[in-house]
């Protein structure tokens, strides 16, 4: 399951993963970047723990990546914690 962190001025929407184990056990999640545009969507996707962007299409700019990638490695803990908590829980 995805859920919502924020969505940017752009349009741009962030959204992270559950927890999900790869074959060998390690934990991991992701975290998308993804803009509507005319002809589709730009897309950047982070796996966490190594902050290794796993995907990438569309026109973020480097400036951009560079945010995100920031946005990823500050909000590591706060994803984690949410996606063990089953999500953000809106009253």
């Amino acid at each position: 399951m995805m859920h919502e962190f924020c969505k940017y001025s752009d349009g741009t929407l962030a959204v992270f993963s559950d927890i999900r184990k790869k074959d060998n056990g390690d934990e991991y999640l992701i975290v998308s970047f993804e803009r509507p545009t005319e002809y589709g969507f730009d897309t950047i996707v982070f796996e966490l723990p190594t902050y290794n962007i796993i995907k990438k299409d569309g026109n973020y700019t480097e400036k951009e990546i560079e945010v995100f990638k920031s946005v990823v490695e500050r909000g590591a803990p706060f994803f984690y914690e949410t996606a063990r908590e089953g999500g953000i829980q809106i009253a």
